[in-house]
């Protein structure tokens, strides 16, 4: 191991020591679902944006804003509903009448943390108001633009069961999502924790563990994580093995309507780098990259109507292709 390379470890490790910490806070918390905080942590530090679907009831809510709280930093919550309208969220201009001229009102999107709650029971022109605040970090209130925090998260959560009402996220929308997480009822003993908690007044409140230069210290730190020319050879070919099967002998083109984008290849560098770091690590091995591929992958992979009829998903493609590319 090159000495660069180690001082990049031991930068790590101490990062890694609160990250840590930050995780078993969280966990005090939210019961159960130790998986979801950890990917979702990696996001945070990779300055991505979360997609989480799961059925109402499994603590979406409470998981972001207990995220927040141990970090101390600004948390809201918008409820996307049908009559929904994009200056609720990104705010507005009004005539003051006693200077005379138009001030800006912001809108709550100019906070740290935003946990957009069933976001696709709001038509697409409300679900578009989010794009340039994800991608470009800062928005446009009628004609003039406003930067956002430096530190900006978004966790929209969507129903998976419940089709009425609701408007699907448009490829380009769900393209800005860098992790599309799936979020599972807990076990029994989980469950039996959760009701003792919730029946019997057992609270338990999270205390700050980062503060905002901390973390975004971190987020400066990722893009430093190094990855061998080899890892970057391996994310190419299983990007571009969603593109174009044939040439890996995978019996998918009858599967894929089209493959994943560049974007899919970037997010996986940076999701991988920041699992490394999670992990006190320096630098970035394999099973790093495949620790969060279903996540990146899952949601840029478009399916054709005959894989969709039998019930296909893209996690089924993501693990044929894992199973199929060497790994370095």
């Amino acid at each position: 191991m090159s000495q660069e390379i180690e001082e990049l470890s031991n930068q790590a490790e101490g990062f890694s020591t609160a990250l840590q910490n930050l995780q078993k806070e969280i966990s005090k918390v939210i019961v159960g679902q130790d998986e979801v905080i950890e990917k979702l942590i990696v996001a945070l530090l990779s300055k991505g944006h979360v997609l989480l679907e799961g059925v109402p009831g499994l603590a979406k809510t409470l998981l972001v804003q207990t995220i927040s709280d141990c970090i101390d930093s600004k948390f809201v919550r918008l409820q996307f509903t049908p009559d929904l309208l994009p200056a609720d969220i990104l705010g507005t201009k009004i005539y003051d009448h006693i200077s005379t001229s138009f001030k800006t009102i912001k809108g709550p999107i100019f906070s740290n943390f935003i946990l957009a709650d069933e976001i696709n029971r709001a038509p697409p022109k409300v679900q578009s108001a989010l794009l340039e605040a994800m991608q470009e970090n800062q928005v446009s209130i009628q004609g003039e633009t406003y930067a956002l925090e430096k530190l900006f998260f978004v966790m929209a959560t969507q129903n998976p069961v419940e089709s009425e009402g609701t408007y699907k996220l448009p490829e380009a929308q769900v393209d800005r999502f860098m992790f599309k997480l799936l979020i599972s009822y807990p076990s029994k003993e989980q469950e039996s924790e959760i009701i003792q908690r919730f029946t019997e007044g057992i609270s338990h409140k999270a205390a700050k563990i980062l503060s905002d230069k901390e973390l975004l210290q971190m987020q400066d730190f990722v893009p430093q994580i190094y990855a061998d020319e080899k890892i970057r050879n391996y994310i190419t070919e299983i990007v571009d093995a969603t593109r174009f099967p044939d040439m890996y002998q995978l019996s998918l083109s009858d599967q894929i309507e089209y493959g994943a984008s560049p974007r899919a290849s970037i997010w996986l560098t940076i999701s991988a780098k920041a699992n490394a770091l999670l992990h006190g690590r320096g630098y970035v091995i394999p099973k790093d990259v495949q620790d969060v591929i279903y996540d990146v992958l899952r949601h840029r992979i478009i399916l054709t109507y005959e894989a969709e009829s039998e019930e296909i998903t893209t996690d089924h493609i993501i693990q044929k292709i894992l199973e199929k590319i060497k790994v370095p």
